[in-house]
C-alpha cells in the first residue's frame, strides 16, 4: 500500500490548489532574483578591451568592455547611470560564462 503524503498549498496566479508535491519539486533551487549592481560574462570568451576606471561615472548605454566570443565582438554596456565600484577582469583575460567582471552601483 502507497504511503500517502500531505497536501499542500500551489498558488499559481492567485488561485489556490490543493496537491502533492514531487521529490523533483520539492527539493528544486530556488529562483533568486540577479544582483543588478554585479555584471557577469553571458558567454565564454576574451576580454578584448576595458573602456572605464574604477570610480569613473557612466551614463546608460555607454560600453564598458568588449567581450570576444566565438569571433564576435560583444559590446558589454551600462544598464543605468551610475558608477564602477570594481573591475573584476584584465585585458586578454579568458573568461568563463557567469564570470563576474564590473561591480557598478546606480547614481
Amino acid at each position: 500500500m502507497a504511503e500517502e503524503k500531505e497536501l499542500k498549498n500551489l498558488i499559481i496566479q492567485g488561485a489556490i490548489y490543493k496537491t502533492q508535491y514531487t521529490w523533483k519539486f520539492e527539493n528544486r533551487v530556488n529562483y533568486e532574483t540577479p544582483n543588478e549592481n554585479m555584471i557577469y560574462s553571458f558567454i565564454p570568451g576574451t576580454i578584448v578591451d576595458i573602456f572605464v576606471k574604477t570610480n569613473q561615472k557612466v551614463n546608460e548605454g555607454e560600453t564598458l568592455l568588449l567581450l570576444e566570443a566565438m569571433k564576435m565582438e560583444n559590446q558589454v554596456r551600462m544598464p543605468f547611470d551610475g558608477q564602477i565600484v570594481k573591475i573584476y577582469v584584465k585585458k586578454d583575460e579568458v573568461i568563463p560564462k557567469r564570470h563576474l567582471m564590473l561591480e557598478i552601483k546606480k547614481a
